[in-house]
């Protein structure tokens, strides 16, 4: 799955996030979810992660939820 995927269906994706990373911000996300740099950055700082892990653990995510959808 791409940031393209994951924002084409964003209420469905966004459910999917919050399981994941349960310190998302519901206000926070019109302003993110256009920018997946940006929402990188703001995942870092909201679970006590470098960018760096936000990246890895963002990237995980997507292919997870890649799987996910092949599967279904």
């Amino acid at each position: 799955m791409t940031w393209n995927d994951l924002t084409q269906n964003w209420a469905e994706s966004y459910r999917a996030l919050c399981k994941e990373f349960p310190g998302l911000e519901p206000s926070a996300m019109p302003f993110l979810k256009a920018d997946q740099d940006r929402f990188e950055s703001y995942l870092a700082a909201t679970h006590e992660m470098s960018l760096k892990e936000a990246q890895d653990a963002f990237d995980a995510f997507l292919e997870r939820s890649a799987g996910m959808m092949h599967t279904a």
